[in-house]
């Protein structure tokens, strides 16, 4: 979908440059940010929030993110088997209105909303869907009359207050696919997006109901084998529809943060963690990367480093042993500092350790956080962590180029020029234009600059969204260029949706004179 607005992303605004033009900073790197919609935790802040302050607060959270330095967000939009969108399968969500199966008033649809705000802002939209929840909480929640649960109740089991798909019908699996089907095919998301709620987790002394299924299509099999082959079977056929309905679409997992203990298999993890993704909510994640169902994974790492059970750095190096050439981001309890049920997580300095310690890891591509209400309140000085330092530079999002090699065609500087009004210190000093050469829509102009010519195309510092022509023009502050430099090299780039990057194009030159900032004469 094309975007008619232009954004920058000016991401170095907010402390000394001759300190930061220094530092180390990926250039490619996830950066993302769970945005959870089920019981109105991140958005919108209530039930039956009018529609005009939906949107605001929606664009507010970008907003704060896109300051934070992040370039994706992951958007619940299918909590309990209903719908932040019209949807030909499922009411719309009782997080909007209070109601469900009551439609936004005055209408409009969210999901492509936000897919559009996050797009304007150059952050790739991942839509985060629950297969199997149906009803969060059978005595309050509210169900419509044409809910699933109603109108096929026999697909459907309760367990612990809450009433869930049984995984274990094939009708139910065709549903969920083409649940999925319908949002690839319709809306221009970036990724699909699942996390660690498959079976759900298990309730001590309780067993969950699915013993006549079982007996059913069972046959021949262990309980527990017969349970992981029922969500293998639905990644196998999510991967299928994903990859057939739009072929630069991500699917994703979010599995808990432990596989399996090594206690219990010797390829697990040295860890004690209680509810492992393999025995408790039967999702073999390492198949589903084995046999390449999935691009990405981001295992909720929610412990701190040092944790007695499940130490953050044991899991990290773990994770990143096991990827099987799939991306790994890894993903944060920001939620921890809220609680401050630790020394590690009521000081200052967890967070910024964590993404230390991944940046070591060659085999992780990247964060994701969960979530983001957590940021609201800037904890312990972590969103000026990210702005100030780690996310200070922004970031291309690691390519998938099994799903897409093609790089776009180099662009142009079709224009430099100092601009500068030296009178004022903020004011812009140096303006570039640049042009795209493909027919299509590029995702990102990727702006360079440095002061040593054999490192420019390493550390983007400027990502411009293009305007409908494919070009871009972006005004350089005096400010942004380090007091200490006596030239300036400057080039540009293109991603395309897939984040593959064109080569870098023709370089200008900027010297700085007693005058300001010029480009020497030829």
């Amino acid at each position: 979908m094309k975007c008619s607005y232009f954004f920058v992303f000016v991401l170095a605004l907010f402390c000394p440059l001759t300190i930061l033009f220094g530092q180390y900073s990926p250039k490619y790197e996830f950066r993302g940010v769970w945005i959870a919609t089920v019981a109105n935790i991140d958005w919108p802040s209530r039930k039956g929030l009018p529609v005009e302050q939906q949107k605001a607060e929606f664009k507010r959270i970008l907003d704060l993110h896109q300051r934070n330095g992040m370039n994706a967000v992951i958007v619940q939009v299918r909590p309990a088997a209903d719908a932040f969108y019209p949807s030909p399968y499922e009411p719309w969500s009782e997080y909007l209105s209070g109601k469900q199966g009551v439609a936004p008033v005055p209408y409009y649809d969210p999901l492509q909303f936000m897919i559009d705000e996050a797009h304007k802002r150059g952050m790739e939209f991942h839509a985060w869907i629950n297969p199997y929840r149906a009803v969060l909480h059978n005595n309050s929640s509210s169900v419509a009359p044409n809910h699933i649960t109603r109108t096929h109740p026999d697909w459907f089991v309760n367990y612990g207050g809450s009433k869930y798909f049984d995984p274990g019908k094939p009708e139910v699996m065709n549903y969920v696919v083409n649940v999925v089907k319908d949002i690839v095919e319709r809306y221009d998301i970036d990724g699909i997006h699942l996390d660690d709620y498959f079976y759900p987790y298990k309730i001590p002394g309780r067993e969950f109901p699915d013993a006549a299924t079982y007996r059913k299509y069972g046959a021949g099999m262990e309980k527990d084998d017969w349970r992981r082959s029922n969500c293998d079977s639905l990644i196998f056929k999510l991967h299928q529809v994903i990859t057939a309905a739009n072929p630069y679409v991500k699917f994703g997992v979010s599995p808990f943060g432990v596989w399996r203990n090594k206690s219990d298999d010797p390829q697990g993890s040295n860890t004690r963690g209680g509810s492992p993704a393999y025995d408790d909510l039967y999702a073999d994640i390492l198949l589903w990367l084995e046999k390449k169902w999935v691009d990405y994974v981001a295992p909720q790492l929610y412990w701190e480093i040092g944790h007695q059970l499940c130490d953050y750095r044991t899991l990290l190096d773990w994770w990143g042993n096991n990827t099987y050439g799939r991306h790994l981001y890894i993903g944060h309890g920001m939620y921890r500092t809220v609680e401050n049920v630790t020394a590690a997580w009521r000081g200052t300095h967890e967070i910024p350790n964590q993404i230390e310690l991944l940046r070591r890891n060659d085999k992780v591509q990247g964060s994701a956080f969960f979530s983001s209400k957590n940021f609201e309140e800037n904890p312990h000085g972590w969103d000026d962590s990210l702005r100030n330092h780690y996310y200070h530079f922004p970031a291309i999002v690691p390519p998938m180029r099994w799903l897409d090699a093609l790089a776009p065609l180099q662009p142009s500087i079709t224009n430099a020029r100092d601009i500068a009004d030296r009178s004022v210190t903020a004011a812009p000093i140096i303006r570039i234009d640049g042009a795209a050469k493909d027919t299509e829509l590029v995702k990102s102009f990727v702006i360079y600059a440095t002061n040593t010519y054999n490192v420019l195309g390493q550390q983007p510092r400027y990502m411009v969204v293009p305007k409908d022509d494919n070009t871009f023009s972006l005004d350089i502050l005096q400010s942004d260029l380090p007091a200490d430099w006596t030239n300036c090299f400057i080039a540009i780039s293109t991603i395309n949706r897939s984040n593959n990057e064109s080569p870098i194009s023709n370089t200008v030159e900027f010297i700085k004179t007693d005058k300001g900032w010029m480009i020497p004469r030829q």
